[in-house]
Formats: C-alpha cells, sequence, structure tokens
C-alpha cells in the first residue's frame, strides 16, 4: 500500500497572512489525517495555488486545537462531531477521503451550518472486483482447498458441494454505484440479480435484469449474498433471524461497513452451518481481534478493509479530493454533498 512515507514533511507549512501582502489572502485546506499517498492532491493544490498542511490528528480536540481559522477541512478517520464543529466556528465545508461518513455527525455540521462531502466514485471499480474476488472465493472454496493441498491432500472431496455460478442467484442489498457494479460483475457470469433498496426502488432506474424484490425474498432466494449499503440505518440488518432464512448452503459477503452484519450471529451461523461460509472486508471494530471466534472457523474469510485499494484509485481519490476542496475554496457549489 502507498503509505505517506515521509510525503507529508514535504507539504506546504501555512503561511502568516501578512507574508502573502494586505489584497492576497491565503487560499488554504487543512487535512485532518490521512495514511494514504497524496501525492496527486498536492499536485492539483499547488496548480491552483492552495496551500495545505497534513496534520496528525486522533480526537476531536486535537481538531479543534490544531484547525482554528480553516474554512475547509480534509479528513480521512478522525471523527468528527458536535465539539469539532463548535468549537470551529469558521469552518464551512468537510471533504471526507472517501465513500462513507459515518464517523461524522450529519446532524452536527448541518446544525453548525458545515457542508459535508464525500468522494464516492473514487474506488467503485476495486471494491466491486474484490467483492466478486470474494464471492468466487467462497463459492470455489479456493482458501480452503489451498489449505488442504498445503496440508498434503489432493482432492476436490473437500470442498463438495461446489455449485454453478451460472445457475445461482445473488441478492444485492445497495444498489448505489458499488452495489450496481458489482451487479454487473456477477450478470457477466451468468447469475440471476436480486436487489433489496427501497431507495433505489422510489428512484427506478435500474436495468431490467437487476430485479428489484424485498429484504425476505432476497434472504431466501440467494445463493450468495453481498452487502452494499451504508451502515447509517442499517446496524444489524443482518442479524440471527434474517441469517436463518438464507440457504444452507448460501454465502454472505460484506465490503460495505462492520456492523451491517451482526458478528456474534454470523459465527454463530457459520459454526452450526446455518449458512455454508462467509468472506468480509470490513468488521465492526478494526482491526478484528485475534480473539474473534469468525477467525477459527473454516468458512470465514477475511481482508483488512483495504477492498478499495489500488495504486489507481489512491490516486483518483486524492485528485477527487483536492478538487471537490478546490471548489469549494474557490466559492462554487460541492460535487458530491452528502448534507
Amino acid at each position: 500500500m502507498h503509505r505517506l512515507s515521509g510525503f507529508h514533511q514535504s507539504a506546504p507549512e501555512l503561511p502568516e497572512e501578512e507574508e502573502k501582502g494586505e489584497n492576497m489572502a491565503v487560499r488554504r485546506a487543512l487535512f485532518t489525517d490521512c495514511d494514504q499517498d497524496l501525492s496527486a492532491l498536492d499536485r492539483i493544490f499547488r496548480e491552483n495555488g492552495i496551500e495545505w498542511r497534513l496534520l496528525h490528528c486522533r480526537t476531536q480536540a486535537d481538531v479543534v486545537r490544531e484547525c482554528q481559522g480553516v474554512e475547509v477541512l480534509l479528513n480521512q478517520y478522525v471523527p468528527l462531531g458536535e465539539e469539532a464543529f463548535a468549537g470551529l466556528p469558521e469552518l464551512k465545508a468537510v471533504v471526507r477521503h472517501g465513500v462513507g461518513v459515518n464517523h461524522i455527525d450529519l446532524a452536527a455540521a448541518s446544525r453548525h451550518g458545515v457542508t459535508v462531502c464525500n468522494v464516492p466514485d473514487g474506488s467503485t471499480n476495486e471494491v466491486a472486483d474484490h467483492a466478486m474476488a470474494l464471492l468466487l472465493a467462497l463459492g470455489r472454496k479456493i482458501v480452503l482447498l489451498n489449505r488442504r493441498v498445503r496440508e498434503g491432500s489432493w482432492t476436490y472431496e473437500d470442498a463438495v458441494p461446489l455449485f454453478r455460478l451460472a445457475s445461482c442467484t445473488v441478492g444485492v442489498i445497495g444498489a448505489g454505484r458499488i452495489g450496481r457494479a458489482f451487479a454487473g460483475r456477477a450478470r457477466a457470469f451468468g447469475m440471476r440479480v436480486l436487489a433489496f433498496d427501497e431507495l433505489a426502488r422510489a428512484k427506478g432506474g435500474l436495468p431490467d435484469w437487476m430485479a428489484m424484490t424485498d429484504l425476505d425474498t432476497l434472504l431466501r432466494e440467494s445463493d450468495f449474498l453481498s452487502i452494499h449499503c451504508p451502515q447509517d440505518g442499517n446496524i444489524d440488518l443482518i442479524g440471527a433471524a434474517e441469517l436463518a432464512k438464507m440457504k444452507r448452503t448460501a454465502f454472505l459477503v460484506n465490503v460495505s461497513r462492520g456492523g451491517i452484519v451482526n458478528e456474534e450471529a454470523l459465527a454463530g451461523a457459520l459454526a452450526d452451518g446455518v449458512i455454508a461460509g462467509a468472506a468480509v472486508d470490513v468488521v465492526t471494530r478494526e482491526p478484528i481481534s485475534p480473539e474473534s471466534p469468525l477467525l477459527r472457523l473454516d468458512n470465514f474469510i477475511c481482508t483488512p478493509h483495504m477492498a478499495y485499494y489500488s495504486c489507481a484509485s489512491v490516486d483518483d481519490l486524492a485528485a477527487k479530493l483536492a478538487q471537490e476542496a478546490v471548489r469549494l475554496i474557490s466559492g462554487q457549489p460541492p460535487r458530491c454533498p452528502v448534507n
């Protein structure tokens, strides 16, 4: 992964206002925290005459202390809520490095007149690809068979039963950009696609092959269930009762957010054979605890919240983040407001 590796040390220091002259106001932005390569962002900011600095905030108190006077704040992980927004009276906008904004209190931001934006399309292909890779790994039992071969076994019998993907149904919870991109990949394998998303159903415009249905029907009929909805309003959406409605041969994939699937219920369902397997890129508390019962199960796969990542997506995300900040600093309307 491209880490900062000292890059932030070359990021420009914010100059004093008087160094710019009376008629040359400093256009600036602060980044609360980030663990990615920001070369593309730095280039765009420099081209637009914007001074910026990367901080290493971990708490809202850090943000309030370090970010006084700034109007546009960039943010990756550090939580932003009432304390931060009340403590930064000049703040006008926050741009989030990524899609999810579950760590930002949108209601508090609105109360303080702060616009929150995200970058919803910086890694759509990567996340859809990763979800499909996890589906294939589950459906063909790749991880299990790899382990068995290393143990000295050379037979397909360890993976029985295996099903032809073209005869399977995939259920997609969340029909936004990523959900639709994933559904297109599943369809390319010949799979029947069901979808559950009340907002998307109301908006319409989904392809005919992506059949909208209710959650119960999707759970009962899906051979694979892939989750692509936001965390907000969907905590414990899939719990013990929902898992019990699924086929015993079904698999679950979650590349969205931890907490949407109740992990205690999932561990029980996997251990008891209620469903056949699960693969996730996200958990409620990250990193996953070494003591998690999920890690003791052969039918569970976990990757470290990196579905969004590729060399291209890191640059694309940083560039789109910078472009949104440039629009806001220049007084233009944002491309992707979320509140």
